[in-house]
C-alpha cells in the first residue's frame, strides 16, 4: 500500500520567485517561444483567432500559458488538450450554460463543492474551503436527485452541468478580480490559479466510498478541461485510515496535480498556512482570525472591499454566491454582471463595479482603452479619490505603494494656466479653470479632456481580459 505524502510544503514553496515559474511576465525564452509557436498552431487549426483592428483575441495568453505549463510546453501536447476542451466546451456550449444556468441551482452546487472564502494568499491567490464532513448522505442524496432531474443539452451527465458553472466562476470572476486589485506582488502576471484548503476530519470511510464519485468528477474535470488552476491543496485532519483510500484518490490527478497535494498534521496545520496567508486570512477553526465556515458568503477582504462600490447592499449575496462575470467598460472599469435565470427567466444586472484607478494600478493600464488612447474625454476624475462609496457608506481609499507614488508629492499643483493643471502623479487636466487645491471646476457638466501619461507600473507586454462569455466567439470552432 502506497503511502500518501505528508507534511508540509518546502519553505521556498511560499516564494513569488519559485511559483512564477512558467507564468506570464516570467516565461524564459524557450517558454516565450513555444507559446508563439503554440499560438500558431491553434490559429492555423481554427481554436484561436489573434488579436486585430477588429477585436483582441479570442483567448488570453495567461489561459493559453496554463495549457503550456500542464504539457511542460511542448506546443503540440498542449495543443491536443487545448483542442480537446474548445471542442467539449462547444459540445456542452459552455458559455450558454453560465449564462442561463438557474441562479438556484448553481448556488445549491456551491454549496457541495469547495467555496471561496473572499480572502487571497499573500500571493493573491484566492483560498477556497472544502468541509468535506458537511456532506452527509442526506445532503448529498437530495443534491443528486435534483441534478439527476435536469435535463442535460450535451454529452456530459447533467450532474456535471452544475459543476461547470462553479469552474466558469473561477475563472470568469474570482481569477479576474484577484488579478486586477492593487497592491499585491507581480501584477504582470495575471493570477490564474487557486489555494485550496480540504478538511476530511469528522469523514468516515463509508462516507468517503459515498462520496468518491462526487470527488472524482470535480478532480478530473479540473485537470482535463481547467489545467494548472491548482496552485496548492492542504488537506486537514486526515484520518486514520486515509492511507487506505489514497490509491484510489490519487488516481484521480495527473502527477503534476499529486505533487501539489499536502497532508497536515494537526501541529502542521497553523505553521504551514501562516507560511501562505496572513492570519487574518486563515478560517478560525485552523488558528487564523477568519470567522468563515463552508455554507457563509464569502468574507472579502478590505483591500478588494475598497477598490468595489456595489450597486445596492441587496446585491451583494447575489455578486458573491451566484454566477458572476465581469465586463471591461469603455471607461477603464470593470462592471461585475449577475448571469442566470431566476424562474426561467433569464437575468442579466449590473451588481458591481470596481474601480478603474485600482483596476489601472493592478494592470499598468496595458489592457484598458484608456491607456491605449492616453487620453479620455468625459467628466475629469480626481488623480485618486479620497474615498468611493462601498455598501452604502464612505470609505478611505488604500495608496497602492509602487516606487512611484512612494515618493513626496509636492503640497500644491502645478498650475501653468487657468485652464490647466499639472496634479503630483503627472496627470494634466486640460479645459476647465481649476480650484486652488487642483480639482477641476465643471462649467455646465461639459466633460473636458486628460492627458494621461505612461503608468508608473508597467506591465509585461501580454493580453489579459476576463475571458469571454459570448457564445459567438466560439463560432470559427462550429
Amino acid at each position: 500500500m502506497e503511502e500518501p505524502p505528508s507534511g508540509p510544503p518546502p519553505a521556498s514553496a511560499s516564494l513569488e520567485e519559485i511559483r512564477l515559474k512558467g507564468h506570464i511576465g516570467h516565461l524564459t525564452r524557450s517558454e516565450e517561444k513555444a507559446l508563439v509557436e503554440f499560438k500558431k498552431i491553434c490559429a492555423e487549426k481554427g481554436f484561436y483567432i489573434p488579436e486585430s483592428e477588429t477585436g483582441p483575441p479570442s483567448h488570453d495568453d495567461g489561459t493559453l500559458v496554463r495549457y503550456l505549463r500542464a504539457r511542460k510546453f511542448v506546443p503540440q501536447d498542449a495543443f491536443a488538450q487545448f483542442k480537446d476542451t474548445e471542442l467539449w466546451r462547444k459540445d456542452n456550449k459552455l458559455d450558454a450554460l453560465y449564462e442561463k444556468i438557474d441562479i438556484k441551482d448553481y448556488q445549491e452546487a456551491r454549496s457541495v463543492y469547495p467555496q471561496w472564502t473572499g480572502r487571497r494568499d499573500k500571493r493573491g491567490i484566492p483560498v477556497y474551503l472544502y468541509e468535506v464532513g458537511k456532506l452527509d448522505s442526506k445532503k448529498m442524496l437530495a443534491y443528486t436527485a435534483a441534478t439527476s432531474k435536469a435535463k442535460a443539452k450535451g454529452p456530459s451527465p447533467s450532474r456535471m452541468l452544475r459543476l461547470f458553472a462553479l469552474y466558469e466562476n473561477l475563472t470568469r470572476f474570482v481569477m479576474p478580480l484577484c488579478s486586477s486589485v492593487p497592491g499585491r506582488p507581480n501584477p504582470e502576471s495575471p493570477v490564474d490559479q487557486s489555494n485550496n484548503i480540504v478538511d476530511i476530519s469528522k469523514v468516515g470511510l463509508k462516507q468517503f466510498w459515498n462520496l468518491r464519485s462526487h470527488m472524482q468528477d470535480a478532480s478530473q474535470l479540473a485537470t482535463a478541461h481547467y489545467p494548472e488552476t491548482l496552485d496548492r491543496i492542504f488537506i486537514i485532519g486526515a484520518p486514520a485510515f486515509f492511507p487506505t483510500v489514497w490509491g484510489w484518490i490519487k488516481k484521480w490527478f495527473d502527477p503534476i496535480t499529486t505533487s501539489k497535494i499536502f497532508i497536515l498534521s494537526h501541529d502542521q496545520v497553523k505553521p504551514t498556512l501562516s507560511a501562505f496567508m496572513d492570519v487574518s486570512s486563515i478560517p478560525k477553526k485552523y488558528g487564523g482570525d477568519l470567522d468563515f465556515e463552508c455554507g457563509m458568503m464569502p468574507s472579502i477582504d478590505p483591500a478588494i472591499r475598497n477598490c468595489l462600490s456595489l450597486k445596492s447592499p441587496k446585491l451583494e449575496e447575489l455578486f458573491l454566491t451566484g454566477p458572476t462575470r465581469w465586463v471591461d467598460g469603455d471607461d477603464g472599469e470593470m462592471t461585475a454582471l449577475s448571469v442566470g435565470s431566476v424562474d426561467g427567466k433569464d437575468h442579466k444586472e449590473e451588481v458591481a463595479i470596481l474601480h478603474s484607478w485600482a483596476t489601472r494600478v493592478a494592470t499598468g493600464s496595458s489592457a484598458f482603452p484608456l491607456s491605449k488612447a492616453n487620453s479620455y474625454v468625459g467628466v475629469i476624475p480626481q488623480a485618486r479619490p479620497e474615498s468611493i462609496g462601498i455598501y452604502g457608506q464612505e470609505v478611505p481609499v488604500p495608496v497602492p505603494q509602487t516606487a512611484a507614488e512612494m515618493q513626496p508629492a509636492p503640497a500644491q499643483p502645478k498650475v501653468s494656466s487657468e485652464s490647466e493643471a499639472v496634479l503630483p502623479n503627472g496627470s494634466v487636466f486640460k479645459g476647465e479653470p481649476v480650484l486652488e487645491n487642483g480639482q477641476p471646476i465643471h462649467q455646465n457638466g461639459t466633460p473636458s479632456k486628460i492627458e494621461i501619461p505612461p503608468p508608473p507600473m508597467q506591465r509585461a507586454e501580454t493580453v489579459y481580459m476576463t475571458p469571454a462569455s459570448d457564445p459567438s466567439e466560439l463560432k470559427q470552432l462550429r
